[in-house]
């Protein structure tokens, strides 16, 4: 089995609709993918209605969330998506998000930079507006070649010139939430350095003892040393290891199934949850 537990739509910050999303992922020759779109569950449907025969849809968002003035994210799989307190968090995160946008396009225009709300707006669409949709604005006009040029200090890194801070959930708050929608939580991409400053491994200490169920150690953001130090963190810790793309579309450069999950992790994940269950594709729409 091929499964990628880490994927953005048009919901989020993905060039993907849902749909063409879980088609281009059986395409790739995947057995199970998750959608986890920042703070919202809003392209579940659209995904499960369209989701080939043979591919598997584990439902998942990816909650913003800061410690210590960190930063970090973390992946909820299979929660019941009309949980009151979880829903109420997320809700509070994305809500968020269009007065920080509307803050980073005043900053940049401060900067001398020409974006203009009207035109990130239309970039985020019906997706819920974050700094990769900045990011695209900047690359239009020109003032940076990439997205990921435009994570920098000079730009939108954290404390970068242009940032402007959202609300983000405590983590230990966001576990007892994702917990008490019978969900399961893996912390994404957790020594991704090149993001910004990472959490130190005694918070990830921290978390585990708090109900943390895995760490996200194959991820493009994660060299070959990082990734052996995060397998013996997670064995210490007793941690399940998860792999994933993060795929974006056209926005980011990973590809779908680039780093996958072994099949008896997935197993055990699905067995932790009772919030919600995989879905298997019936053919699609």
């Amino acid at each position: 089995m091929r499964i990628d537990l880490h994927t953005h739509s048009t919901a989020s910050d993905g060039t993907d609709t849902p749909a063409q999303l879980v088609r281009k992922a059986a395409a790739t020759g995947l057995d199970v993918i998750a959608l986890t779109d920042h703070d919202t569950t809003r392209g579940h449907a659209e995904a499960a209605a369209a989701l080939p025969e043979g591919l598997t849809l584990v439902t998942g968002a990816e909650l913003s969330c800061r410690v210590g003035g960190v930063s970090m994210h973390m992946l909820a799989y299979l929660f019941d998506p009309e949980e009151p307190a979880l829903l109420a968090e997320r809700e509070l995160v994305r809500d968020d998000r269009v007065p920080r946008a509307k803050g980073m396009v005043a900053k940049l225009n401060a900067l001398g930079v020409p974006v203009t709300w009207e035109r990130v707006a239309r970039i985020a669409g019906d997706g819920s507006v974050g700094r990769p949709h900045v990011a695209t604005a900047l690359v239009e006009l020109g003032v940076v070649p990439t997205v990921g040029d435009a994570f920098t200090q000079d730009w939108l890194a954290d404390g970068g010139r242009a940032f402007v801070a959202k609300h983000e959930t405590d983590p230990f708050e966001a576990l007892r939430l994702i917990k008490g929608a019978g969900g399961v939580a893996v912390f994404a991409h957790p020594a991704a350095a090149k993001r910004g400053r990472t959490v130190p491994e005694t918070t990830i200490a921290e978390l585990a003892a708090a109900g943390l169920d895995g760490i996200e150690v194959d991820h493009m953001d994660h060299d070959v040393d990082t990734r052996t130090r995060l397998r013996g963190t997670a064995r210490e810790l007793g941690l399940l290891v998860t792999g994933s793309s993060d795929y974006h579309g056209s926005r980011k450069t990973c590809v779908l199934g680039e780093y996958t999950t072994d099949p008896e992790v997935y197993g055990e994940i699905t067995r932790r949850a009772f919030g919600a269950f995989p879905v298997p594709g019936a053919g699609g729409v």
